[in-house]
């Protein structure tokens, strides 16, 4: 008896890689966009790999943290290389999962059957996001301690809940020791959860079938191909087609990665900001505190929304319902097609305007508060949710628009009306030239859903064909 006929007695390990490489098949179509997938897989090994070896010789003590990183740079054989991969990877994790989310709104891979791939996504990038956070404050310098600081804090503002909550982030009434040794254990535990969540992100995309840039479901098409004749016609199986073009792609991407890990790992300040080589001191507050550039668009919203009645939880409500909302794509999104390349104008205007956005967001996040900063952040933040908000309107068709058109142009008018009141109003210092710019691009937004349902013609989507393109 060989080993492999051994083994598969006891584990289904040909099954497993006949239904998920060389018995998967997928669309033949799949182009750029579809390499930040398995990207994607690769920097969370990576991530996970440096981590473990960072901890070896890491020490989660507010009197030792610093210098044990410090340890690692100078003195660890190795150390600064796997130091400076696991920083620079942090940024590359965050870099190839936002291309890989703008995929899936090019391509319309939220939509039905795919509701819960997107979901399991999301849920991934939350958690990134978390884990992101609590590895943060692990250096222990200044921009480390003080963001960190400032974000637990912001969650002393939630009614009710907030002191308790953030005393419990915490684990003591200010940021220490103790703080410390619980976001090393969460920052360790969460990526092996991410794991898990990979894998029932994979399980669930293998059930449904992968998306294409033609948003064509290949498995309800004609069936027979080279390989099967049960197999669908416009699919190739995953192993060793995609597999090698996964790999020539991992190559030209680490050929990057190592790029700026030996030249420019700390890009600049984006990476590593200069006041993390401090260590951190809670009596000297930075002149700027700003995140990590992965969480600046967030924090732009955050910082765009005023205080009110006393308390700044609308800001906090604001950022964390500009994560929200992406779970809520596949019921927002009305559209009878799902690839960019079919739908109206409409659409494809509104995800490039929402792309923009939402880099000048991550933009203004990095910058000092100032007048000018703050009302173009206020006016970028109602664009941001306009796109989501207003989406049932412009991605639909006929008396889909008929119905919603009314009651989304009188919610675009409020929002509108109160950017605008924030601009002239609340920011007396802002230029006149920047006032009448947010003033007219108020009213093209106003013109443009007033005037929607009158032309709904030249908006229809195009013929989706019945088989895959090119």
């Amino acid at each position: 008896m060989s080993f492999n006929e051994w083994l598969n007695k006891r584990f289904p390990m040909d099954r497993l890689v006949r239904e998920h490489l060389t018995g998967y098949f997928a669309p033949k179509n799949f182009n750029f966009w579809y390499y930040f997938g398995s990207l994607a897989l690769l920097v969370l090994v990576l991530q996970i790999v440096t981590g473990v070896l960072l901890a070896m010789n890491y020490k989660p003590d507010a009197e030792l943290a610093f210098a044990s990183v410090e340890y690692i740079m100078r003195d660890v054989w190795g150390g600064w290389f796997v130091r400076y991969m696991h920083s620079t990877g942090a940024s590359f994790f965050f870099i190839v999962i936002y291309l890989h989310m703008f995929r899936g709104l090019l391509y319309g891979s939220y939509r039905n059957p795919r509701e819960l791939i997107w979901i399991f996504g999301m849920i991934i990038y939350v958690s990134m996001m978390a884990t992101a956070f609590f590895g943060y404050l692990l250096p222990w310098g200044q921009m480390s301690y003080w963001g960190a600081q400032v974000i637990v804090n912001l969650f002393e503002t939630l009614p009710i809940v907030g002191p308790v909550l953030s005393e419990w982030i915490r684990g003591d009434y200010v940021i220490s020791d103790i703080t410390l040794n619980r976001f090393y254990a969460f920052h360790y535990l969460i990526p092996f959860i991410i794991v898990g969540l990979v894998v029932l992100h994979i399980v669930a995309l293998h059930e449904t079938g992968s998306n294409n840039p033609d948003g064509v479901e290949i498995k309800k098409g004609p069936k027979g191909n080279r390989w099967s004749k049960d197999a669908p016609a416009d699919g190739i199986p995953f192993h060793p087609y995609y597999t090698v073009k996964d790999t020539l792609g991992m190559v030209v991407f680490l050929i990057f990665f190592f790029g700026v890990v030996f030249f420019l790992p700390e890009m600049g300040g984006y990476f590593i900001e200069p006041p993390n080589f401090e260590p951190a001191n809670p009596l000297k507050t930075p002149e700027h505190i700003a995140p990590v550039w992965y969480f600046t668009p967030y924090y732009a919203i955050l910082r765009a929304v005023p205080s009110f009645a006393g308390t700044q939880v609308w800001g906090v409500l604001a950022m964390g319902a500009a994560i929200v909302v992406f779970f809520l794509l596949p019921w927002l999104d009305r559209s009878p097609v799902k690839s960019v390349r079919y739908r109206g104008f409409s659409t494809k205007a509104f995800l490039g305007i929402f792309a923009v956005t939402f880099l000048v967001l991550g933009w203004l996040g990095t910058k000092p508060p100032s007048a000018e900063y703050t009302a173009m952040a206020q006016f970028l933040t109602v664009v941001y949710f306009l796109y989501f908000f207003l989406m049932p309107c412009y991605s639909g068709t006929g008396d889909n628009v008929g119905k919603s058109g009314l009651a989304l142009f009188v919610i675009s008018v409020l929002l509108a009306a109160g950017s605008l009141y924030l601009c002239w109003a609340e920011t007396p210092d802002l230029g006149t030239g920047m006032k009448w710019l947010y003033t007219i691009l108020s009213v093209l937004i106003l013109f443009y859903f007033g005037l929607r349902p009158g032309w709904i013609k030249a908006d229809e989507v195009k013929p989706v064909p019945e088989r895959v393109t090119g």
